[in-house]
């Protein structure tokens, strides 16, 4: 394969994040449709193989340029026997300008993360630990096909702070069927108690082909109302709120300067090259995602070929609409200047007489440089992006 097909375009100079996939689970969640694999250590020990081939194909299209912030995301990243984790990192630091990388995120469970693994991922650099609880009662957590409880999640974050993990994600979902708003502070409230600096809140999304899905979609499992579901968000950003936790984004709040700086270079429309089965990748103008299966991508690398099949090449008007869209979902919004000066025009004139509709409705702000969502803009997102994509003309 032609090596300038392995080009990541450095016209920009700015510094790219980079995201590992790692496809292992212990077992399959009823409501996931992830890459995800339930496999043993002969797999694993392929697929960490291929990763290092794919860093070696693109090792010299990022020369010059420096990596940010790395994030190794699942599947179970910590289900990773703590060797392969390591030949993986010392692989990303032996290719790649990591001088500049801050966050080092890893994604685990509960019921894999102790006091041993948590110091070994600290040791090979890891400074940031995201566990996934998604709800404190064990009913829902059964209906979810989750593996760990509220007591092994406080469990594994005291494993981690002894460990020197200060900074700490939990991951939580609203609108599951039979959850109660008190179920969801409950949550909150034990995602607070292990001492997590950041907390993400995302809604459920329902995916047919699941499991939990199939329940939803036949009737046999319902999900709260839609009013109901806005009630019970509201509630949980109220309790976020009172606890020192800002949200930042639609569905993420963070105690002060806790931020995920990874997750941001997506909002923000950085660069960020993805490494692993399904990994997506951005350098401004062209996207591409590498092939979901973990046999396919892994035939991928060990043939030499590239593990993607196209590229998207993204319009200016794309480009456009995505920095909106995007933006947006940041309580910090889209600055009018640094879009103009991207696309040669000012939003806040152009599609002025809309924004004023949402200004006089409540659902955005506009304060000097920016334009901004309020919680209720937030809360119909989905409709507001409609009617900007109408009027972009897309």
């Amino acid at each position: 394969m032609a090596q300038e097909t392995w080009r990541f375009d450095t016209g920009s100079g700015k510094d790219v994040s980079l995201y590992v996939h790692i496809p292992f689970c212990a077992s399959r969640c009823r409501y996931c449709d992830f890459a995800s694999n339930v496999a043993g250590r002969s797999a694993m020990e392929r697929y960490v193989d291929c990763l290092l081939q794919e860093m070696d194909r693109w090792a010299p299209a990022l020369s010059g340029r420096v990596i940010s912030t790395v994030f190794f995301g699942g599947g179970t990243p910590g289900l990773l026997p703590p060797p392969m984790t390591e030949r993986i990192v010392d692989g990303i630091r032996s290719r790649f300008d990591c001088g500049m990388a801050g966050e080092w995120t890893l994604e685990s469970n509960p019921e894999v993360t102790n006091l041993d693994r948590a110091r070994q991922w600290r040791s090979m650099g890891f400074n940031r630990l995201s566990l996934g609880l998604q709800a404190a009662q064990p009913a829902l957590l059964a209906m979810l096909g989750r593996r760990a409880d509220a007591q092994r999640l406080l469990m594994a974050a005291e494993a981690a702070q002894r460990a020197g993990f200060g900074n700490l994600n939990v991951d939580l979902m609203a609108s599951l069927p039979g959850q109660r708003a008190e179920d969801l502070l409950a949550s909150v409230d034990i995602a607070a108690q292990a001492g997590a600096s950041h907390i993400s809140l995302y809604a459920l999304v329902v995916h047919e082909d699941t499991p939990l899905g199939r329940e939803i979609c036949s009737g046999a499992l319902s999900q709260p109302s839609e009013d109901e579901d806005r009630d019970m968000f509201e509630a949980a950003c109220g309790h976020l709120e009172a606890q020192g936790y800002a949200r930042y984004e639609i569905s993420n709040f963070a105690k002060p300067g806790m931020a995920c700086r990874h997750n941001l270079v997506y909002w923000r429309r950085g660069d960020y090259l993805g490494l692993g089965a399904s990994a997506a990748s951005c350098d401004g103008g062209r996207r591409w995602c590498n092939v979901s299966g973990l046999e396919a991508y892994c035939r991928r690398m060990e043939s030499g070929a590239k593990p993607w099949d196209e590229e998207e090449t993204l319009s200016e008007l794309d480009q456009a609409f995505e920095t909106l869209m995007l933006g947006l979902r940041l309580t910090e919004g889209v600055s009018r200047v640094a879009f103009k000066e991207n696309f040669g025009y000012d939003f806040g004139v152009r599609f002025q007489p809309m924004l004023q509709r949402w200004i006089e409705a409540g659902l955005a702000r506009m304060p000097e440089d920016r334009l901004m969502l309020t919680a209720a803009g937030m809360d119909v997102q989905n409709a507001l992006l409609v009617e900007l994509m109408e009027r972009m003309g897309l």
